[in-house]
C-alpha cells in the first residue's frame, strides 16, 4: 500500500533541510524526498518522483493545518462545553496514567476533596521505566594538545535539565515501522519487543554534530559515556549493536554494577571506547561534500 509506505517513510526519515544523506551500500547521496520515493519503490514496487513526494507532503501539511483551525474554531465557539462530552485528542501522544485531576469523595461528613497522586514527572517524558532510567548518554571525541590541555567535542548528547510536568509527552511510534531496520533472526528487535516489557523500548533520532575544531583527529580518543539509575540494586548489561540495512555489523557488551548514591542506585559506563566501525563511519561522513 503506497499510503502506508509513505507514512512509514515519513516516520523513518525526519526533515533534514538542505542536507543530503548518504547510503553506505550505494555510495549515493539523497535528499529526504528522494529517500521517501526510494522507500516506496522498495516496499511497493511503485515509482514516485521527488516532486510527487513533495506535493504529497504539502497536501498533508495543509490538511493538518485545516484540522487545527477547525479545532480552534470549535473550542472558541463552544466555551461552555461540559467535560466528558468530547475528547481532547493530541496527535502522537499516548497517556496510560491518570491526568492528576482531583476526585471528590462522597460522604455525609465534612470531608474535603481527595487528590489523586500525580504520576512521576519522568513517566511519558523520559527514556525510563519504573525499573531503570537513562540519565545521560554522550558520544564524543577527545584530544590532548601540546599544552596537555584536553579538548572535547560532543557528537551527540542525550540528557539535560530536570524534567517538569509542563514538558511535552514523548511521541508514540508504531514499532512495526522500524522492524526492517534491525535483524530478523534470533535476538532481533521483534523478538525483544515481544518478550517485553514493551514500555521499555524507545526510538531516538538525532542529528550528529560533526563540526569539530580538534586538529589532531587521527590521534584523538573516540568514546561513549552513559549513566543510568534505579531504585533497586541490580547488575545491568549494556549491549550496543550497530545495524546497517537490517543487518548487525558489530556488537559490544558491557556489564556494570550499582553504586549507591543519594538514595538511589547509579550505574556509569565511563569513556567506553567507540568501535572502529563507528569511527570510520564518522570519518566518511565528515568528508562528504557540503
Amino acid at each position: 500500500d503506497i499510503e502506508q509506505s509513505f507514512q512509514e517513510a515519513l516516520a523513518i526519515y525526519p526533515p533534514c533541510g538542505r542536507r543530503k544523506i548518504i547510503l553506505s551500500d550505494e555510495g549515493k547521496m539523497y535528499g529526504r524526498n528522494e529517500l521517501i520515493a526510494r522507500y516506496i519503490k522498495l516496499r511497493t514496487g511503485k515509482t514516485r518522483t521527488r516532486k510527487q513526494v513533495s506535493s504529497h507532503i504539502q497536501v498533508l501539511a495543509r490538511r493538518k493545518l485545516r484540522e487545527i483551525q477547525a479545532k480552534l474554531k470549535v473550542q472558541f465557539c463552544q466555551p461552555l462545553l461540559q467535560p466528558g462530552t468530547s475528547q481532547d485528542v493530541k496527535p502522537f501522544t499516548q497517556s496510560s496514567y491518570p491526568a492528576g485531576k482531583p476526585a471528590t469523595a462522597v460522604s455525609a461528613g465534612d470531608v474535603g476533596p481527595l487528590q489523586t497522586a500525580p504520576p512521576p514527572v519522568w513517566e511519558g517524558r523520559a527514556i525510563a521505566t519504573h525499573k531503570l532510567r537513562l540519565v545521560e548518554y554522550s558520544a564524543f571525541m577527545e584530544s590532548q594538545n601540546r599544552d596537555e590541555a584536553y579538548q572535547r567535542h560532543l557528537f551527540v548528547h542525550i540528557g539535560g535539565p530536570a524534567l517538569s510536568y509542563t514538558d511535552p509527552l514523548l511521541e508514540a511510534v508504531d514499532v512495526r515501522q522500524i522492524y526492517d531496520k534491525f535483524p530478523e533472526k534470533k535476538g532481533g528487535l521483534k523478538e525483544l519487543y515481544d518478550k517485553g516489557p514493551q514500555n521499555a523500548f524507545f526510538l531516538v533520532k538525532f542529528w550528529a554534530d560533526l563540526n569539530s575544531n580538534i586538529q589532531d583527529e587521527a590521534g584523538a580518543f573516540y568514546g561513549v559515556t552513559s549513566s543510568y539509575e534505579s531504585n533497586e540494586n541490580m547488575t545491568i548489561t549494556c549491549s550496543t549493536k550497530v545495524c546497517s540495512f537490517g543487518k548487525q555489523v558489530v556488537e559490544k557488551v558491557e556489564t556494570e554494577y550499582a553504586r549507591y548514591e543519594n538514595g538511589r542506585f547509579v550505574y556509569r559506563i565511563h569513556r567506553s571506547p567507540m568501535c572502529e566501525y563507528m569511527i570510520n563511519f564518522i570519518h566518511k561522513l565528515k568528508h562528504l561534500p557540503e
